[in-house]
């Protein structure tokens, strides 16, 4: 097995950041194809001019604010001292300093299912959010793995590009929604070029949705194999991430704040994909499959 030393943490920071502003960059063009395209469709140049404005504060808002956003989408409430949950508090303090990162805002989310995300702009904005079930059903070292995972993904600068790529990919299911629904009640009204509106619209509401999970993936599902490595290395223990990774996934217990745009965040995917979802190979899983994460650990050779 490969052999991991401190040496091969956080290696793919300006990569991350890249990769945030070419999201960025490529949410800009699509709206403003859209919506250059349904101005032809409607002959109305105001949709254009509306479009670049609108992916232009999208795109400052998903930078500045789109991890008060999602904080506030789960309900999650800050913890604002040791003394409400002082192991989690301690195990989030000792790990930031074995990082070398400024300790994030901690955040509860009161959900039952075995769960935890980090979102903000950067290290210096970061926040850790943990399911009340985490914390019910780890133990410390347990506990102690999946916040080095999370504080992982903030070194690395992971957490930028996934939270905006939440606000990013919802605005662009919004926006084809909308667009959608012009088309259709358009095409009633006019006979002639109706019928080539609503076909529009409808390819736009089929292709937008899937290419904001696009987005989601794009951001690759390589991060949590990384953030799963370099986590085990600040605890010098993968088998308590490890074994956090085989309760998360075996618990059984459904997510009642998860959604679709934000499942890329969690360390385990919150929503499970069935029937169909499976057949295809997972796909569109925001998340590689938990058993090669937990094989992938137990063969690590840490030097």
């Amino acid at each position: 097995s490969p052999k991991y030393n401190m040496a091969t943490i956080y290696t793919h920071q300006s990569e991350n950041v890249s990769r945030t502003w070419i999201l960025m960059g490529a949410f800009l063009v699509l709206v403003i194809a859209l919506g250059f395209v349904f101005a032809q469709v409607f002959g109305n140049p105001n949709i254009l001019y509306i479009a670049v404005i609108f992916s232009f504060i999208m795109n400052f808002f998903s930078y500045w604010y789109s991890d008060k956003m999602v904080l506030a989408l789960v309900r999650a409430r800050q913890v604002e001292d040791r003394n409400q949950y002082p192991e989690l508090w301690n195990v989030v303090e000792n790990l930031s300093i074995t990082a070398g990162l400024p300790m994030p805002k901690v955040y509860l989310v009161n959900d039952p299912s075995l769960n935890a995300f980090a979102t903000g702009r950067d290290p210096e904005h970061a926040v850790i959010a943990v399911h009340a079930g985490l914390l019910e059903r780890l133990n410390k070292t347990e506990l102690e793995g999946v916040i080095a995972h999370e504080l992982s993904h903030i070194g690395n600068r992971d957490i930028l590009v996934m939270t905006a790529a939440v606000i990013l990919a919802g605005f662009v299911s919004l926006l084809a929604d909308i667009f959608f629904r012009m088309s259709f009640f358009r095409g009633r009204d006019r006979e002639g070029a109706g019928g080539i509106v609503v076909l529009a619209g409808v390819i736009l509401s089929i292709l937008a949705p899937i290419f904001a999970t696009l987005i989601q993936l794009a951001v690759s599902r390589k991060r949590e194999f990384l953030a799963d490595a370099s986590g085990a290395l600040l605890t010098r223990y993968p088998e308590g991430l490890a074994s956090a990774l085989e309760k998360i996934s075996s618990a059984g217990i459904p997510s009642t704040t998860a959604r679709k745009a934000t499942a890329h965040l969690y360390i385990f995917e919150p929503i499970s994909s069935g029937g169909i979802g499976r057949k295809i190979g997972g796909l569109f899983m925001t998340h590689p499959p938990i058993e090669e994460r937990i094989k992938a650990l137990r063969e690590m050779n840490i030097g």
